[in-house]
């Protein structure tokens, strides 16, 4: 019965995610959505100042992808040494890699080119979707799944998840500030990722449960 209500939920998180992002790319290719990234790129850029310029971008040099590897190492030392774990070092890095290849595969899909409004840093590549936003909500999500069944408080996860959540939140919104991605370029990225994590702790979960069901039979 876990083993179905896991599959179910992943199941319904996967197709979502899905179709958030196709609705996403649609109203971007008929130019249905140019009011709504219009407004939210000018809320965010008219707060812009010296300091939150220097905030913004150090959530940005977060969710790079030199970042995201270093930081990536560390995670996957932390869990082989600490939590001795050994198939969670699979789901780790195949959410990342997976994450990243998609990504790669999306915005050459699409071509969308990067907005030229106000450009506070200069970057190459295509637009949509959003590979920093990709980047964070894979590592953040992961490892709150991964780190949930070790804090045994509930405020404890509660942190962890409000943490996860500002962080990918940070991340994103650096993008639209910094003036190299729109906010729809975020949101995709975010339905993006959040399907293809669905399908990967889907198969991580079937692949436990069944390994634990032939230990019990094999005992």
């Amino acid at each position: 019965m876990k083993l179905k209500s896991h599959l179910a939920l992943a199941f319904l998180i996967s197709v979502v995610c899905i179709i958030g992002f196709s609705l996403m790319s649609l109203w971007i290719s008929d130019h249905k959505i140019v009011q709504f990234d219009t407004i939210v790129i000018s809320a965010i850029q008219g707060m812009e100042s010296p300091a939150l310029t220097s905030v913004m971008k150090f959530f940005t040099f977060i969710g790079s992808a030199p970042f995201v590897i270093v930081m990536s190492f560390g995670i996957l030392f932390f869990l082989y040494k600490v939590l001795k774990h050994r198939v969670e070092l699979i789901l780790f890095i195949a959410s990342i890699l997976g994450s990243a290849a998609l990504n790669t595969l999306l915005k050459h899909l699409f071509h969308r080119i990067r907005p030229n409004l106000h450009r506070i840093i200069d970057i190459g590549g295509f637009s949509f979707p959003s590979g920093h936003a990709m980047n964070a909500f894979s590592v953040y999500v992961i490892i709150t799944f991964l780190l949930w069944r070790h804090i045994p408080r509930k405020w404890g996860r509660t942190l962890l998840i409000l943490f996860s959540f500002f962080m990918i939140l940070a991340i994103g919104v650096s993008r639209i500030y910094l003036g190299v991605h729109y906010p729809s370029d975020i949101v995709g990225g975010y339905f993006a990722s959040g399907f293809w994590l669905a399908i990967a702790i889907w198969t991580f979960q079937f692949y436990k449960e069944k390994r634990n069901k032939v230990r019990h039979y094999a005992n």
